[in-house]
């Protein structure tokens, strides 16, 4: 069998799998779907233990009812149990999603819009066969497809999100210049060590910062960035600037968090141009 029947068997495959994966989704058949979906509330936050790992997220007591029968449910976030938990406070609401009929097989998630759909597997499967086509394309007819078949859709949807992130930038500018300054400090350093197959060890360092806001809520959160000698940082004081709306949106440098942004901006705008430039020199070569 040459190249083009393995792309066919490529392109049938993966086609299989996005329509039926597509299809369970249309008759709401899919594991997204399917779960429920709820609020729970934050009604403890454990002290972080300093030297401890920083994977497992802080730990908190979150209550959350199941909406079929009315039970109450209190639990941990003990183990594996969905999305890490970096900010909380007592009162927070956070997502709780799991199985139906199965409460104890909950997962935290801070999205509960997130996977709705099920749609993530269908999706990747369609570019996979979209893949296959360019690359069939591009060694039949040379790398001018290639230019173009990868490098257009990819600008036709920089240009397309463009506006909305540009939006979303102009939001968490104001969010930065609105926010408020407390004093905070480091009551822990988490720290977890890693070695390879090749046996180089990595260290990852992250301090953990407690605050009150304005309106006395105690807040602890990690804080990956911001500090100098991270490591070297339990008992710091420092100052923490916070949105008064959400204290999850929080830094201990907005200047330098506003350059980021402003500077990432920039870079995606050059990514624009160079990924369309690529997309027009594949046309014209055709």
């Amino acid at each position: 069998m040459g190249w083009h029947g393995y792309l066919v068997v490529w392109c049938g495959v993966f086609g299989t799998v996005a329509l039926i994966g597509s299809g369970m989704s249309l008759a709401g058949m899919t594991r997204a779907q399917r779960a429920v979906r709820v609020k729970g509330r934050i009604e403890r936050v454990g002290e972080p233990r300093h030297g401890s790992s920083p994977h497992d997220g802080i730990a908190v007591v979150v209550s959350f009812q199941d909406p079929s029968t009315g039970q109450e449910f209190t639990v941990t976030n003990d183990g594996e149990r969905g999305e890490r938990i970096s900010v909380a406070w007592t009162g927070r609401e956070i997502g709780v999603r799991y199985p139906p009929g199965r409460p104890h097989a909950f997962r935290f998630t801070d999205d509960l819009s997130e996977g709705g759909r099920g749609l993530g597997a269908p999706a990747f499967a369609v570019f996979l066969v979209y893949a296959g086509l360019v690359v069939g394309a591009a060694i039949d007819r040379g790398w001018p497809w290639a230019l173009l078949g990868f490098f257009g859709p990819w600008a036709l949807s920089g240009a397309y999100h463009l506006p909305g992130n540009v939006r979303d930038r102009n939001r968490r500018l104001d969010t930065l210049a609105a926010m408020a300054a407390v004093p905070g400090r480091v009551v822990a350093v988490l720290k977890s060590v890693r070695t390879d197959d090749d046996g180089h060890t990595s260290t990852y360092v992250v301090p953990v910062i407690t605050f009150t806001t304005l309106d006395g809520t105690a807040v602890t959160a990690y804080c990956e960035s911001g500090l100098r000698d991270p490591a070297g940082s339990q008992g710091r004081d420092v100052t923490v600037h916070y949105s008064p709306g959400d204290p999850a949106v929080l830094t201990l440098d907005a200047v330098a968090e506003r350059r980021s942004w402003k500077r990432d901006m920039a870079v995606n705008a050059v990514g624009l141009v160079i990924v369309a430039a690529a997309a027009v020199v594949g046309a014209v070569a055709l």
